[in-house]
């Protein structure tokens, strides 16, 4: 018998954690104490300062805009929620080591628009008009 330990090299160290993220999110969100805001804006805390301001500033908006959606973390990212199901996330440019932020709708249907239809955005910063994209979109999307 060998005590060698094989290596995987599918996911990087960053994916990984990611992965762990969102195994830790799936048991606290089982316990009936758990504050999904207060985890995201706890995230959103110890982003760096880029990423920071723009999860800051879209956490203001959708709260603001759309509040029937739940804020959450989704893979230690913050995320926005309706019935449990993930409707938009952002991801931080420093999550995986990437020149730009993400936000992002998961399977959002009220979305599609013909054959191609916005699934995810890159940021660098938000502008006025940007900000008005997005929430419309948002809001589409939570129907």
């Amino acid at each position: 018998m060998t005590t060698e330990k094989k290596s995987y090299d599918g996911f990087d160290e960053a994916e990984r954690a990611a992965m762990k993220e969102r195994a830790s999110e799936l048991k606290k969100s089982k316990k009936p104490k758990a504050n999904p805001e207060a985890e995201l804006l706890e995230k959103i805390a110890e982003m760096p300062e880029a990423d920071r301001v723009l999860a800051e500033r879209l956490h203001a908006l959708i709260s603001a805009e759309v509040p029937e959606l739940s804020p959450r973390t989704w893979y230690g990212q913050p995320a926005y929620s309706k019935g449990g199901k993930v409707i938009c996330f952002f991801q931080a440019a420093a999550k995986f080591g990437t020149e730009y932020a993400t936000f992002g709708f998961n399977d959002a249907p009220l979305l599609d628009n013909g054959t191609m239809w916005p699934t995810a955005f890159g940021l660098k910063k938000l502008t006025a008009e940007d900000e008005k994209l997005l929430v419309s979109l948002v809001k589409k999307a939570a129907g």
